[in-house]
């Protein structure tokens, strides 16, 4: 059992890699919040679980998120977007103590569920949000199956819809090298994977 500390909790987007493989008692429960509270939700529910005790009931909140990558001025940007904005998942014991913690924090509007009973997530529904956040393998940015000599066009970026061919593949840093045609001639270019696709 790991117990839930605002220390843990004021990186807000950066996922904690490796969450799904801690053991937790508890189940998985969807908490509605106010949109665009969710960090403060987190942070506020943390103190709360402390200052009350619950240690022993409230495990973790995460808040879904995963990661984007845009290219802007030719760079690379790596940012984190909500999965489901205005949500937050709590792994807790239900009971009426931990109920009221969760419930009463300010910024909740309530559990998701049938009436006043909060449904648990089932399992299978978590590993896909743990895998939409890239806690666990199946969430890496999908590599496409390309051969040196094939046509692509690149998608994003400064060199976008340009077309060119593929000279050298480097998998293990998740780029490809590609010669464009611009101005007459052909000019070598090293793109990422999520730049390209096949033509």
């Amino acid at each position: 059992m790991v117990p839930i500390t605002t220390e843990e909790h004021l990186d807000q987007n950066t996922p904690e890699k490796g969450v799904h493989e801690k053991e937790y008692p508890g189940e998985w429960y969807v908490v509605h919040t106010y949109s665009g509270y969710e960090n403060k939700i987190k942070v506020d529910l943390a103190k709360r679980v402390e200052s009350m005790g619950m240690q022993d009931k409230i495990f973790e909140v995460l808040i879904p998120e995963e990661e984007e990558i845009e290219y802007k001025g030719g760079k690379r940007k790596v940012s984190y977007k909500r999965v489901f904005p205005g949500y937050v998942i709590v792994n807790m014991i239900m009971d009426e103590d931990s109920w009221y913690v969760v419930r009463h924090t300010p910024g909740v509007t309530g559990f998701v569920g049938s009436g006043t009973k909060p449904i648990p997530l089932q399992p299978e529904e978590m590993e896909r949000i743990f895998k939409r956040m890239g806690l666990i393998e199946g969430a890496k940015p999908k590599i496409i199956d390309v051969e040196v000599g094939e046509s692509i066009r690149v998608k994003t970026g400064p060199f976008a819809n340009f077309e060119g061919v593929v000279r050298e593949l480097l998998p293990d840093r998740g780029k490809i090298r590609v010669n464009i045609s611009m101005f007459g001639r052909e000019t070598p270019v090293e793109l990422d994977y999520e730049q390209i696709e096949k033509m």
